[in-house]
């Protein structure tokens, strides 16, 4: 299976975002033909303020960038694991950070809610407080993508590997993390936290990210980039760099085998 990341620089311009990631999508399929496209975290609208997101954020299957998404998907013919994008709940009062994932149809698959969230001050004093804004999901994500089993993440869950262990648990070959990491932590922590994760669980890893300068307020803040593919042995397949773009890799079921056959980890567990 050929699988494409696409890396994104969203801002607080939501039309902006939707055309941006129309044109990576359709500048991808033309140029590599991949069978799985993943979108960053947050595509459709990173930064600005709390209301500004509220004002941004849709109803589940009713607003333009799931229908981008869905749309997409069909005219293309591939699997869109949608990064995620700011849905507004019920209670009218907080959002959720959601992936949606499409089949080459268009039709819905799979739906995950970030479940760990963003509530830290980073080493350049950026308070980030996702929890004023966002309700946290309590449900685990897998999905049958011809063959191979996907187990969702987002961003932040890349820190609590608790959560991947019970993705492999409930048959995970490949584990997706959108992500819109900082460029403070991500240069750090990013590469080393997704090769471990993917270490441990002996699972592809797909990280597609967000790149550059967005506004929050009257601050400007930085994403880290270098959407990764990291194989079930941990090794670094296809990383990119600064900027907007893609990477592609190839992927399959047999390299999941063969490494969980070479160190049984799983059967091995032990649990205190």
């Amino acid at each position: 299976m050929k699988v494409a990341l696409i890396q994104m620089n969203s801002t607080d311009d939501k039309p902006a975002n939707l055309a941006q990631a129309r044109a990576l999508i359709d500048e991808t399929v033309a140029q590599e033909r991949p069978d799985w496209i993943g979108l960053p975290e947050v595509f459709d609208f990173l930064g600005g303020s709390r209301a500004e997101k509220f004002a941004a954020a849709e109803i589940l299957r009713e607003g333009p960038a799931y229908e981008l998404c869905r749309e997409l998907a069909a005219r293309h013919g591939v699997f869109i694991h949608a990064g995620s994008l700011l849905e507004r709940n019920p209670n009218g009062e907080s959002l959720s950070n959601t992936t949606v994932v499409f089949d080459r149809a268009g039709r819905e698959i799979a739906l995950y809610r970030k479940i760990h969230l963003f509530d830290v001050t980073t080493p350049d004093g950026a308070a980030y407080r996702e929890s004023a804004t966002f309700t946290a999901g309590t449900e685990l994500a897998t999905y049958d993508c011809e063959g191979l089993t996907f187990g969702c993440a987002i961003c932040y869950d890349l820190r609590f590997p608790a959560l991947f262990q019970a993705l492999a648990a409930k048959g995970a070959q490949v584990l997706v993390l959108p992500s819109a990491f900082t460029l403070q932590t991500g240069k750090d922590h990013w590469e080393t936290l997704c090769r471990a994760r993917a270490i441990e669980t002996q699972c592809w890893f797909l990280a597609p990210a967000q790149f550059g300068p967005h506004v929050v307020r009257d601050e400007t803040r930085l994403t880290y980039g270098h959407s990764l593919v990291c194989d079930p042995w941990g090794h670094k397949v296809a990383m990119a760099g600064d900027g907007k773009g893609f990477v592609t890799a190839r992927i399959d079921a047999l390299s999941v085998a063969r490494v969980r056959a070479a160190i049984p980890v799983a059967a091995q567990r032990r649990t205190f």
